[in-house]
C-alpha cells in the first residue's frame, strides 16, 4: 500500500510536469446534436441521433426512466456501454465542462491534458457517409467550442473518419487548418461489407490489404505535423459480442484493436515509408505491445526475409526422407504416393513468400527501431507498464513507450484525485524508477506530439519543458543520422 495519497505529495517528489495523453470530454448530447444540425442539416442530425448505437446507449433521458428501466439482453446484439460515467457530481461535471477541468487540473496533479471525445467512435464509424462526415464535422466544432479559452492547459482531439483517404484528408485539413486542432484521432478499423454482399463485415485496417491506398493520408499527417492517434475498440464484433455482459465485451478490446492496427502498420510498411510518423494506440495498455515485439522478432528469425527459404519443401532430402520412412513407417507409409503427398504437405506458398517484405528490416534490431514510432496509452493503475522497461527480457533490450492516459471523465476513474497517486505507486512499489516514470507520465506524450510538430506545446503550461526536451531529441536524432 502506498504511503503517498495525494497529487500534491507526488508532485513534491518530481522535477517534471505531468502530461495526460488521454483524458476525455463527455459530450452533452443535445448540444452536440445542435452543432451537427448547424453544419450538416436537420436530416443528418436527426438520423445520427436515431441510428448511432454508441450515441443511443449514452443518451437515456433521466426523467423518462422508471425504477425498472433495465434493458433485457437481446441475443445477437452486443451489450453496449452503460453506467459509463462517475456518480461523484464534481467529477461527472468535470468531464462535461472543460472550464471546471481547467480549474481542477492543479488539484488533480496534471499540467497539460490531451482530451478525446467520448462519442467520437459513433461518429467516425457510422456506415452512412452523410451521417459519418456530418457528425464528425459537428463534433469537431463542438470540441473546439467547449475548449476555447483553455488552450494553455488542454487541447481537444479532432475526430477523422477514414472510409476513404479523400474523406479522411478532407476532415483532417479542415480540423487542423480551419479549426486549429493539433491532435487528431483517426478511425483505424473500418467495417466494410463482406465481399460479394451479405455475411459478416470484414475489418479494413487501412495499412494492410486495404480497399484503398492510404499513403496519401499518412503523407498528409507528416505535412501537417500530426501524429496518428487511434482509440478504436474491438467490442461489438468478432469474439466480443456478448448480449448480456458489457465487461465481457470491454475487457481487452482496446488492446486487441491496437494490436491489429500496429501489426498492419508494421507489415504494411507504413513505418518504413514514413519513418518520422508517430502512432499512438490508446487505452489498451502496453503489455500487448511487448508481446507483439517479441512475436515479430521470433517470427522474423524463423520466417522473415531469407529465413523463410529454410522451410522450402524443395530442400527436403528425399533419400533421407525415404530411409526414415523405410525404418519407421511400416506398410502404412510404404506406398510411394503416400510418401510423395507427405513430402509435399503444406507446399502451397503465395506468390510473395516474405511476409516482412515491406518492412525494411534485416534483423531483430531493425524491428525494435520501428517501435520508436509507437506509443501505448496506459491507465494509471496498470501494473504491466513495468514490462515496457524490461530490458533484460525484451528483444534487443528494447524499451517501449507507454504514455499516461488518465481516462478522466469515464467510469474507469473512480476519483479524479486518485489518478496521479495511483500512477506513482509504480515508483513507490519499485516497479519503475524516477526516469522511467518521467518518460511514462510526461516525456513520451511530449515526444509523441512534439516530434511531429515542435510547436505543439507553444503557449501551454509545459511550453518551456517541452521545447527543451524536443530540441534535445532532435539533436540526438541528427547525431545518430550523421553516423
Amino acid at each position: 500500500m502506498s504511503t503517498i495519497t495525494t497529487a500534491a505529495e507526488v508532485r513534491s517528489h518530481l522535477q517534471h510536469p505531468i502530461v495526460d495523453a488521454d483524458g476525455h470530454i463527455v459530450e452533452c448530447l443535445p448540444v452536440l446534436i445542435d452543432h451537427i444540425r448547424k453544419v450538416a442539416g436537420d436530416d443528418v442530425a436527426d438520423r445520427f441521433g436515431g441510428t448511432a448505437v454508441t450515441y443511443s446507449s449514452r443518451s437515456s433521458k433521466l426523467l423518462e426512466r422508471s425504477p425498472t428501466h433495465g434493458r433485457a439482453p437481446t441475443r445477437g446484439v452486443a451489450m453496449a456501454p452503460w453506467w459509463a460515467l462517475p456518480t461523484n457530481a464534481r467529477d461527472r461535471a468535470t468531464g462535461f465542462l472543460p472550464g471546471l477541468l481547467a480549474e481542477r487540473l492543479d488539484e488533480i496533479g496534471i499540467d497539460f491534458a490531451v482530451l478525446y471525445s467520448s462519442v467520437g467512435l459513433a461518429c467516425i464509424g457510422h456506415p452512412d457517409t452523410a451521417i459519418r462526415t456530418g457528425a464528425c464535422r459537428g463534433l469537431n466544432h463542438y470540441l473546439a467550442d467547449v475548449t476555447d479559452g483553455y488552450q494553455h492547459l488542454m487541447t481537444a482531439t479532432a475526430v477523422v473518419p477514414t472510409n476513404t483517404p479523400d474523406e479522411a484528408i478532407a476532415e483532417l485539413d479542415y480540423a487542423v487548418q480551419q479549426l486549429g486542432f493539433r491532435s487528431v484521432m483517426f478511425n483505424d478499423l473500418v467495417l466494410r461489407p463482406a465481399d460479394g454482399g451479405g455475411g459478416v463485415a470484414r475489418c479494413d485496417l487501412l495499412a494492410l490489404d486495404s480497399d484503398h491506398d492510404y499513403d496519401p493520408l499518412w503523407a498528409r499527417c507528416v505535412d501537417l505535423g500530426v501524429a496518428v492517434t487511434v482509440h478504436s475498440g474491438a467490442q461489438g464484433y468478432g469474439l466480443r459480442t456478448s448480449s448480456s455482459r458489457y465487461m465481457f465485451n470491454h475487457i481487452g478490446n482496446f488492446g486487441a484493436a491496437g494490436h491489429a492496427f500496429a501489426k498492419a502498420v508494421f507489415f504494411g510498411g507504413v513505418t518504413n515509408r514514413f519513418p518520422t510518423l508517430n502512432f499512438a494506440f490508446l487505452e489498451g495498455g502496453v503489455a500487448w505491445g511487448v508481446q507483439l515485439l517479441c512475436d515479430l522478432v521470433d517470427r522474423f528469425a524463423k520466417r522473415g526475409g531469407e529465413n523463410i527459404d529454410r522451410l522450402n519443401p524443395g530442400h527436403l532430402d528425399l533419400d533421407e526422407w525415404n530411409r526414415i520412412l523405410d525404418q519407421y513407417g511400416g506398410a502404412r507409409f510404404a506406398d510411394p504416393g503416400v510418401r510423395e503427398a507427405m513430402a509435399a504437405q503444406s507446399d502451397n506458398p503465395p506468390v510473395e513468400i516474405d511476409d516482412y517484405r515491406a518492412c525494411g528490416v534485416a534483423s531483430a534490431a531493425d524491428i525494435g527501431r520501428h517501435f520508436d514510432n509507437f506509443y501505448f496509452g496506459c491507465e494509471a493503475d496498470d501494473p504491466t507498464i513495468r514490462w515496457a522497461y524490461a530490458k533484460d527480457v525484451n528483444p534487443g533490450g528494447t524499451c517501449l513507450r507507454p504514455v499516461l492516459g488518465s481516462d478522466l471523465g469515464h467510469w474507469d476513474v473512480s476519483n479524479m484525485l486518485d489518478v496521479l497517486p495511483e500512477a506513482y505507486e509504480l515508483v513507490d512499489h519499485g516497479h519503475l524508477d524516477h526516469d522511467q516514470f518521467r518518460d511514462f507520465s510526461c516525456d513520451n506524450a511530449i515526444r509523441l506530439h512534439g516530434l511531429m510538430n515542435p510547436n505543439f506545446f507553444d503557449g501551454t503550461a509545459v511550453e518551456h519543458y517541452a521545447s527543451t526536451l524536443i530540441a534535445e531529441e532532435v539533436a540526438v536524432r541528427a547525431q545518430v543520422a550523421g553516423r
